[in-house]
């Protein structure tokens, strides 16, 4: 995580529901994340260069050297955007392999970049033939970062790859992440977990964001109106023809959950969105991805595959679990960047810790 600088809850930003033990997707026993920032050009590194502001973010479900599949589900409630692998879930109720995350116009390298890794280290041809249709996803950063410059090379997905870790997660203006904002303010990668008290016994929720998406009257914080109350700090040269952006959502749980259930699972992730006031704009691609850790399936078994899973009438609990996770990972991914200037000198600032902590002790919200 970026130790910069706090996150919300250590800036007394209130919310429901009890945290993992890091608060972090990878409370998710046997998840990994990994990052690779690409960052070079712009008034303070080689002005003469492409501003690039960029990179990739890597999660395995099941950790690097997992082979097996994890039962899926995904959701768009907004389809500006793009999610590769999304026909194949609907199919099979699982992907297989890792997620990958970064600019849209690096889509396709990041998607062939997974297989190409991917044939590199499995033996098994069908294995193989399993990750031919790997999960990518993309927010556009185009912004700060010379997109059509296509500075993401299948060396930078390889590194967010190979370097995925369990523990702390990095959050801000990192991997994919880094050319995000949202809200106006600069914004990128987030993460947040919750501990689920089911009928069954007590199972985790993480989600991971790549949030690029919102307009600044829109920002709600903990029920506050944080961006009718920060009005200035706007971009420096905003682009004449921004529209909105978009927002990638990834849930994991080690609850077991059928296809069935992680869909509207991942619909949820809607609700959290809506708590910091998006409106999932026309031009924003909203897509959300489900997975369950503890339904695992082998590509081309010939035996008989079995998936546990929990009574969908006991699936509240899990409901409001993604809901507060992805409300509290979009506030972190703004709380943990940094203020940065790129394309065509363009700065999106970050959003003021102490500001933030006046207006929201002027509205009685600020645990102190």
């Amino acid at each position: 995580m970026n130790s910069k600088r706090p996150r919300a809850r250590q800036l007394g930003v209130p919310f429901d529901g009890l945290t993992g033990r890091l608060n972090a997707i990878t409370d998710v026993a046997g998840l990994e994340v990994g990052n690779c920032t690409v960052m070079s050009g712009g008034p303070t590194h080689a002005p003469e260069a492409p501003t690039v502001r960029t990179g990739v973010t890597a999660i395995h479900p099941l950790g690097k050297v997992a082979h097996r599949g994890v039962a899926a589900g995904w959701f768009a409630l907004n389809g500006n955007g793009e999610m590769t692998g999304t026909t194949f879930i609907d199919e099979f109720g699982a992907f297989f392999g890792p997620v990958v995350l970064t600019n849209t116009l690096s889509l396709g390298i990041a998607r062939d970049a997974v297989v190409e890794w991917s044939r590199d280290r499995l033996k098994d041809p069908l294995a193989l033939i399993a990750r031919t249709t790997p999960v990518a996803a993309e927010t556009w950063d185009g912004k700060l970062n010379d997109i059509y410059g296509f500075h993401v090379g299948k060396e930078h997905v390889f590194s967010a790859l190979s370097e995925a870790v369990g523990g702390p997660v990095a959050e801000g203006n990192v991997g994919g992440g880094t050319g995000m904002t949202a809200y106006d303010f600069k914004a990128g990668i987030g993460t947040s977990s919750r501990r689920v008290e089911a009928e069954p016994g007590t199972f985790t929720v993480g989600v991971l964001v790549q949030a690029n998406y919102g307009k600044r009257h829109q920002l709600t914080i903990a029920g506050v109106p944080i961006g009718r109350e920060i009005t200035d700090l706007m971009p420096a040269a905003q682009p004449k023809a921004a529209g909105d952006g978009s927002i990638i959502v990834v849930i994991a749980t080690d609850a077991p959950l059928l296809p069935s259930q992680l869909k509207p699972l991942a619909k949820r992730a809607s609700l959290g969105l809506a708590r910091n006031g998006s409106i999932a704009a026309n031009t924003s691609g909203d897509i959300f991805l489900a997975c369950s850790t503890a339904n695992t399936v082998s590509y081309g078994s010939r035996g008989i595959q079995r998936f546990d899973f929990i009574p969908t009438e006991s699936l509240d609990p899990f409901f409001s679990s993604t809901v507060e996770a992805t409300e509290e990972a979009v506030i972190n991914a703004l709380l943990a960047a940094e203020t940065m200037t790129g394309l065509n000198g363009v700065t999106y600032h970050a959003l003021p810790h102490r500001r933030l902590q006046q207006v929201l002790r002027s509205y009685h919200r600020l645990l102190e």
